[in-house]
């Protein structure tokens, strides 16, 4: 094997992959990566290539980079199983440079910690521009009056539901001394912490907010239920919804967010290979999180009993909001959302929190598959007793096939690596015929699509029954 370069470091490893000695400046890199000599290698580059050259007894040279926190670091290294009887390698270093690591741009650190604390909410809740409750769902026990209170509360403030520690009796609060604050929420012994993201363009005033409740301590009642053939397949309607959703959200959580945590290199360097790694963790994590929310929102809408509640809302403001919910996302991509304008309006009998749940799943279709600096509008009309509101964007569009096939139960059309399940426009639509209306898809290949959410203006008894749904 011939080097490249002069040497500047050589070092032993044993057969447990343990650096025995080395020269400098390895052995102060092994240091400042938390490494002892004699330890395990704990550059993790190096440590992969030593264990491999000792695995298949092989010998490795390659280029390897790293970084100790303060300083990118690059050097050539060649790995050979030692000859003489021992059970290890000599390494051999050569051609080490290093350069100051140039600080994470401290935005994207914030947006990094912030989806922290998305991942690890267990209650979240949709607040308008002056915080009162839009919508708001929980999963955890201690958890699940709060929400229905906040749900049955909308329109008032979310601080009239919980109490704020060390802000006395102040009225109103700004929202960035609520950002962070401790939180008291009346029948849970866990001590929680509000997390206020407001949904606004860069120098603008939020038109809303995404409201997180997260908590250190661990839920009540962490053993998972035993699933039986007969709970699975013979009437238990409710099985993930209400037992299994419950129990699993907040463990995959814990790993997405723990995984963002090391991709984000908050707790401590790391090689870019291992930053990606984690990043692949953290996205599989998510796609899990979203199926298994598919499928408890799936088990709701197909339950015999499922209703909604005939609340009077104005299908242009929901819009509006919801809207304003993806307006940091289309502005990442360069993509024009145009809701109906402020003095839009547009009455309509449907339950409030439905319909924003189906135009946030029609939203989010839409920048998923826009391409960037196009225009995605939001359009009202109305006939025949029937409010409607359409959602057009400039995608590749679907065929006529497609466009039958879309709202089919678990569907992707082909698609593949965008986490979706295929449920949420099946689960769009059996939300609006519940409500008394439609959802339906006109598209020309390459001209976009336009899904449009129809809701009677005034209730019938027909229309709606029974009391709010809050599954």
């Amino acid at each position: 094997m011939t080097g490249i370069g002069s040497v500047r470091a050589k070092a032993l490893s044993d057969g447990q992959d343990r650096l025995i000695s080395a020269d400098e400046p390895l052995a102060g890199l092994q240091h400042r990566c938390g490494g002892q000599i004699p330890g395990t290698i704990a550059i993790p580059a190096l440590l992969e290539i030593v264990s491999k050259a000792r695995r298949y007894a092989l010998r490795l040279a390659r280029p390897v980079v790293t970084n100790d926190g303060m300083e990118t670091i690059s050097a050539w290294v060649e790995v050979i199983p030692r000859a003489d009887g021992g059970e290890g390698c000599e390494i051999v270093l050569r051609n080490w440079q290093s350069m100051p690591l140039q600080p994470e741009d401290a935005s994207l650190q914030q947006q990094r910690i912030s989806q922290i604390d998305r991942e690890l909410s267990e209650l979240t809740a949709r607040l308008d521009g002056r915080q009162r409750i839009l919508t708001a769902d929980a999963e955890a026990s201690d958890l699940i009056a709060v929400s229905a209170e906040m749900r049955d509360g909308a329109g008032r403030p979310w601080t009239d539901f919980v109490t704020v520690q060390d802000l006395g009796d102040r009225q109103p609060v700004h929202w960035r001394l609520l950002d962070g604050a401790s939180i008291v929420v009346l029948g849970s012994d866990r001590r929680w912490r509000a997390h206020l993201f407001p949904q606004a363009l860069p120098g603008e005033v939020p038109s809303g907010f995404e409201l997180c409740l997260t908590s250190d301590e661990p839920p009540p009642g962490s053993s998972a239920p035993i699933a039986t053939e007969q709970s699975l397949f013979h009437g238990n309607a409710s099985l993930i919804g209400r037992e299994i959703a419950p129990v699993l959200r907040q463990p995959i959580a814990r790993i997405i967010a723990n995984a963002e945590t090391v991709r984000s290199r908050l707790a401590g360097p790391l090689a870019d290979e291992y930053a990606n790694y984690a990043g692949d963790i953290a996205g599989a994590g998510k796609h899990l999180l979203a199926l298994l929310e598919d499928l408890a929102d799936l088990e709701v809408v197909e339950a015999d009993d499922f209703n909604t509640y005939p609340d009077e809302i104005d299908l242009a403001e929901v819009a509006r909001q919801a809207a304003g919910i993806f307006a940091v996302r289309a502005l990442e991509k360069g993509i024009d959302i145009r809701a109906p304008e402020p003095w839009k309006k547009r009455p309509a009998v449907a339950e409030f929190r439905r319909v924003l749940q189906v135009l946030l799943n029609l939203i989010g279709n839409a920048l998923r598959y826009s391409p960037d600096g196009s225009t995605i509008r939001i359009l009202l009309s109305e006939s025949e007793g029937n409010a409607r509101v359409t959602v057009a964007d400039e995608g590749p569009g679907l065929d006529p096939s497609q466009q039958e096939r879309v709202f089919e139960k678990f569907e992707r059309l082909g698609r593949s690596g965008d986490g979706g399940s295929g449920l949420g426009l099946y689960i769009s639509r059996r939300l609006a015929r519940a409500m008394g209306g439609e959802l339906s898809v006109e598209s020309v290949p390459g001209q976009g699509a336009r899904f449009t959410l129809q809701v009677p203006t005034r209730a019938t008894t027909s229309d709606f029954s029974g009391e709010p749904d809050h599954g």
